[in-house]
């Protein structure tokens, strides 16, 4: 049955041009990691955690390029058997920033004078880098600190982490898909009480929160470390960098990127729903739509995967470019009707729009 509702927007109807075509892309760019293999090549476990500063008043200008300054590095390396086979700890002396803010203060116990002790951020580096070693992953509590570390690392002009996305444990994250909902995100002191470990030293210092960070790492079973995420600080550098990762149930895809929405909704894999499994073009039952202009969603069928949502998520880069992350898993037939319901609901929200401006260009 035909559809109606009000005219499809500009986006959507180029959507539309382009899903004809789109089963001519290209397998070659389709690489996707899939299960544990990715553990093969990482020796050890870099568990890490930051303490930084902010400017007090906002006011300066090198606040919109560095909006928070490292002052202390901790971390915690596990070997492959998740057992702690050393550690690093080191202040920074600030550069930037000269007055604590007092939020900084407040919840990290330090003063400047203390920083002023420490040594300067680019020589902090050079020794973390060379502790880091070779083979290892990064592991966070939370996506935060990686993307702070790149930051102050652009800053000060020094090589960067890595030319693309940074694969990394974010163990908030695991722990959420281990002991809970897989979406609450819990403070650090939450796990270590749940996971009835020992506080043998205080929170919010670098050095203790990569402690305790590493303390819940070896608690998760080996087969949730799977579910890895993605540092974007930088993005895949071309098409042929771009990340096609399939976990235990659904695929995600992140994408170069691009000048901007428009053209990142133009390229043929963006839009793709091809079934992640099979790899066959499927035959759609939600067209692509957007109810806000930065998420987009489609359901096509797979005759023997069944039927699978596609979401569309439009992010802005560090450097100012457009990118997308796309996610695919397979839904039941009430999640697809609950997507046809926010899809119909984003018409005629559009329509009512569309009359009130109609209405006040009139009068």
């Amino acid at each position: 049955m035909k559809q109606k509702g009000c005219a499809a927007s500009r986006a959507e109807q180029k959507l539309r041009l382009l899903e004809n075509s789109e089963a001519r892309v290209c397998e070659a760019h389709f690489c996707s990691f899939i299960g544990n293999t990715w553990r093969d090549i990482f020796m050890d476990y870099v568990v890490l955690d930051l303490e930084w500063n902010q400017s007090s008043t906002g006011e300066e200008e090198v606040s919109k390029i560095l909006p928070f300054e490292i002052v202390e590095i901790g971390a915690i390396k596990l070997n492959s058997a998740r057992k702690m086979i050393d550690e690093f700890s080191e202040l920074v002396k600030p550069q930037v920033y000269h007055e604590m803010h007092h939020i900084t203060r407040k919840l990290i116990h330090l003063q400047m004078d203390q920083l002023e002790q420490g040594h300067p951020f680019v020589e902090v580096m050079e020794q973390f880098r060379s502790w880091c070693g070779k083979d290892y992953i990064f592991c966070t509590w939370g996506p935060l600190d990686l993307t702070e570390l790149q930051r102050n690392i652009r800053y000060y002009g020094l090589d960067p982490l890595g030319d693309g996305p940074i694969r990394f444990l974010d163990v908030q994250k695991l722990f959420s898909i281990a002991y809970e909902d897989k979406k609450t995100r819990r403070a650090l002191e939450y796990a270590i009480d749940y996971l009835s470990i020992e506080k043998d030293i205080p929170f919010h210092r670098a050095f203790s929160d990569a402690y305790y960070t590493a303390k819940v790492l070896s608690c998760l079973d080996e087969n949730i470390l799977s579910n890895y995420s993605f540092d974007v600080f930088h993005l895949p550098k071309d098409k042929n960098s771009e990340i096609h990762v399939i976990f235990d149930n659904y695929a995600k895809y992140i994408s170069r990127g691009f000048e901007d929405k428009a053209q990142a909704l133009a390229d043929k894999t963006v839009i793709s729903t091809k079934c992640y499994l099979c790899r066959k073009a499927l035959r759609k039952k939600i067209r692509w739509f957007t109810p806000n202009g930065k998420h987009y969603y489609s359901v096509a069928c797979c005759d023997k995967h069944g039927c699978m949502k596609s979401k569309i998520r439009i992010r802005k880069s560090e450097d100012g470019l457009v990118y997308v992350v796309k996610t695919q898993k397979f839904i039941t037939e009430a999640e697809m009707e609950a997507i046809r319901d926010k899809q119909e609901k984003s018409r005629q929200q559009r329509k009512d729009r569309h009359a009130v401006r109609n209405q006040n260009h009139q009068s």
